[in-house]
C-alpha cells in the first residue's frame, strides 16, 4: 500500500468515513486509519433512529459498515492500526502507527470523544441493555418508563430535562448537594413535575439480570443504601476527547477538545479537526458526518492552494 496520501483521516467513525467519501470523490488519494472497527463508538448503539434516511432505524455497526463501503467505493483505503504519534508540523505530515509510518499533505483528526464511565465492574455488561450514555440517542426507547440520569453538570441537566418530556419518571442522581450545571437549568428542572433529585448519592451497583432493572445508590450523608427500580439509566458525567496524539501541536480548550470552528481548521495549516473531538455545541452522528464533509472540503481547498 502506498504510504503518502493527499489526506489521512485518523478515525473511522461517521465523521471520518464521511470525510473520506467527500475526499475520495474529489479525487484525493485518501487513507482512513481506525484502530477498532468502522463506526467507532456508534457500534455500541443497537438502534439509531435519528440518522436521516433510515425510517425503520439502523444499528450502529451496520451504519458504520455502510459508510465505510461508500468511502471505499470511491477509492478510500483503510488501515486497521493504532496511531501512536504524529508530527503535524512536518512537510509532509507524519503519522506513526503500530503498523508503520504514513505521510500526508493534509490530516483530518476525527478521533472522537469517549464517554466517561462510572467504573463499576458490571457497567460494560449493561451497555445497550438498559444502560446508555446518550439520552438524545436512546431516550425514545424509554417512553413512559422510569429512568435515572447520573451526573450534575450541564449534560446531565440537559439529559434529565429531555427525558422528562418522554419518560414517566426521571431520577437525577448527583454525588453533591447541588448541581454544577449553569443556573439556566435550575428553574426548568425544579418545575418539571416528574424529576426527582437524589442528592449526595453515588451509584454503588447497577441491578439487573441481563437487563437493567434498578440501581443501588449510596447516600453520602449517612452511608446508607437506597435501591431504586428503573427501566434504564443514563451516565452523563462527561466525555474525554481523544487528543493524546495531537497534544503540544494543536490548540486545545480547557476541556481538552481541539479548538476548531465550523471550518474545522486548526491552528496548523493543512490540519483539520472534525466531529466530537473538536469544540462544538452538539455531538451527534449527523453533526459528526456534517463535520466530515466540511473538513474534506477545506482539505481539498488547501491542497488546491499549494
Amino acid at each position: 500500500m502506498e504510504k503518502c496520501y493527499d489526506t489521512v483521516i485518523i478515525g473511522g467513525g461517521p465523521c471520518g468515513y464521511t470525510a473520506a467519501v467527500y475526499a475520495a470523490r474529489a479525487g484525493l488519494k485518501t487513507l482512513v486509519i481506525e484502530k477498532f472497527s468502522a463506526g467507532g463508538q456508534m457500534c455500541e448503539t443497537s438502534q439509531i433512529d435519528n440518522y436521516p434516511g433510515f425510517e425503520e432505524g439502523i444499528d450502529g455497526f451496520t451504519l458504520g459498515y455502510k459508510i465505510q463501503s461508500a468511502a471505499e467505493k470511491f477509492g478510500t483505503k483503510t488501515v486497521s492500526a493504532e496511531v501512536l504519534e504524529t508530527d503535524l508540523k512536518a512537510v509532509p505530515k507524519i503519522i506513526k502507527t503500530d503498523l508503520g509510518e504514513f505521510s500526508a499533505k493534509t490530516v483530518i483528526i476525527a478521533t472522537g470523544a469517549k464517554h466517561k464511565h462510572l467504573g463499576l465492574k458490571e457497567e460494560d455488561s449493561f451497555i445497550g441493555k438498559g444502560l446508555g450514555y446518550c439520552a438524545t440517542c436512546d431516550g425514545m426507547f424509554y417512553k413512559d418508563k422510569t429512568v435515572a440520569v447520573v451526573g450534575g453538570g450541564n449534560s446531565a441537566a440537559a439529559d434529565a430535562l429531555y427525558l422528562s418530556k418522554i419518560c414517566k419518571k426521571v431520577y437525577l442522581i448527583h454525588r453533591r448537594d447541588k448541581l454544577r450545571a449553569t443556573k439556566v437549568y435550575n428553574t426548568p428542572l425544579l418545575n418539571a413535575h416528574n424529576i426527582e433529585f437524589i442528592w449526595n448519592g453515588e451509584v454503588a451497583e447497577i441491578l439487573g439480570d441481563g437487563k437493567v432493572n434498578g440501581v443501588k445508590v449510596k447516600l453520602n450523608t449517612d452511608g446508607s443504601f437506597k435501591e431504586i427500580p428503573l427501566d434504564g439509566i443514563f451516565i452523563s458525567i462527561g466525555r474525554s476527547p481523544e487528543t493524546d496524539i495531537v497534544k503540544g501541536q494543536l490548540q486545545l480548550d480547557e476541556n481538552g477538545y481541539i479548538i476548531a470552528n465550523e471550518t474545522t481548521k486548526t491552528n496548523l495549516e493543512g490540519v483539520f479537526a472534525a466531529g466530537d473531538v473538536r469544540t462544538k455545541a452538539l455531538r451527534q452522528i449527523v453533526t459528526a458526518a456534517a463535520d466530515g464533509a466540511v473538513a474534506a472540503h477545506f482539505a481539498e481547498e488547501y491542497l488546491n492552494s499549494l
